[in-house]
């Protein structure tokens, strides 16, 4: 049975949004290619779900142009738009049975090709079968599949989803984050996401664009948004990390606290300002000598089943908690409170 919903490219130019004296977006470009899931990422307020309802049609922008492919779609109503959207609290009529739920958006089909889109859904989704079934008779994560298959019932060129998975405990978010995942690959749909989780966005995005005060601060590939956040604010709202206060010695070297810190070939120049390192990077008590190597002390550790959380302090920077993560076999190791970490010198990234 073919399933499949053609993705399209969207492309958001320049898009700005007050709220009175409030700027929820501030100039905002976004382009999503064909296919793709990206996901916008950031803390509450910072105009990621406002930049959704933007492209929804459900705000209105006070500048700025919205394209799916090539056709403009700033100015057009909702219904207009060609879109699928899937909200935080999946928005069933209780009092509709799930047939009813999903064939809602299906305006100008047959009863006959209505019955059988919403039974395609139905398999798609993993519930074939409840066709007759009310909301209420179903779980968390089965609501939100009813939801999805309502969504993607009409073949829309974009998916839009708000929060989808907020509202399920974490075992079941994880599933169905994967699923989700695994739908959208399969049907090939241009998908835009608002999240606040970095977990999901981390295993569910093509790109993220990492959003604060109503602008893109970075926007690339989990893995680049991890291992080279490119502003101090992406660096500590995705993952865990460490600072350092450097006084800057030479293009090679940078000095914090008494200790002389040899850094990656190019790293920027700067006279001052703080070094960044994520905490799996760091080595401890290292079977062979390692460059960047110190003399610490363990503070803490926090066991977290397959890895474990070291909070310590470098003995040249006392009160300056630091962490590191390690394999719990590496904990013998450690033999006492006194260490040597190493910081390799490729894991260390400027911030001026």
């Amino acid at each position: 049975m073919n399933h499949t919903t053609p993705g399209a490219q969207m492309k958001v130019r320049n898009i700005h949004k007050r709220f009175g004296a409030f700027t929820a977006l501030n100039d905002v470009s976004l382009d999503i290619a064909a296919g793709e899931l990206v996901c916008l990422l950031g803390p509450s307020g910072c105009g990621k779900t406002t930049l959704l309802r933007c492209i929804a049609g459900l705000e209105r922008q006070d500048r700025g142009t919205l394209y799916i492919g090539e056709r403009d779609i700033s100015e057009l109503p909702p219904q207009a738009r060609d879109y699928g959207i899937l909200f935080q609290s999946y928005a069933l009529f209780p009092n509709l049975t799930v047939e009813a739920n999903i064939a809602y958006g299906l305006t100008g089909s047959s009863r006959e090709q209505a019955r059988q889109r919403v039974a395609e859904m139905l398999e798609l989704v993993g519930l074939a079968g409840s066709e007759k079934k009310y909301p209420g008779q179903l779980s968390g994560g089965q609501q939100q599949r009813v939801a999805l298959a309502r969504a993607l019932a009409p073949s829309p060129s974009l998916l839009l989803l708000d929060e989808p998975m907020s509202a399920l405990d974490a075992r079941v978010r994880e599933h169905l984050c994967t699923e989700l995942r695994q739908l959208q690959r399969q049907l090939g749909i241009t998908t835009l996401m608002v999240t606040h989780n970095q977990d999901e966005a981390m295993l569910m995005a093509d790109r993220i664009a990492v959003m604060n005060n109503g602008q893109v601060e970075q926007y690339a590939t989990p893995q680049e948004i991890y291992d080279r956040p490119t502003t101090p604010f992406v660096a500590e709202f995705v993952g865990q990390g460490n600072w350092l206060p450097f006084q800057r010695s030479s293009d090679s070297h940078a000095q914090v606290g008494g200790m002389n810190m040899r850094l990656a070939p190019g790293s920027a120049r700067a006279g001052s300002g703080r070094l960044f390192c994520r905490p799996e990077a760091i080595t401890v008590n290292p079977a062979v000598h390692e460059e960047n190597l110190f003399p610490a002390m363990v503070r803490e550790i926090t066991f977290l089943g397959n890895r474990c959380r070291m909070s310590f302090e470098l003995k040249a920077l006392p009160g300056h908690a630091l962490l590191a993560e390690l394999a719990p076999e590496a904990m013998p190791r450690l033999g006492s409170q006194d260490i040597w970490v190493a910081l390799p010198p490729q894991s260390l990234q400027v911030f001026a």
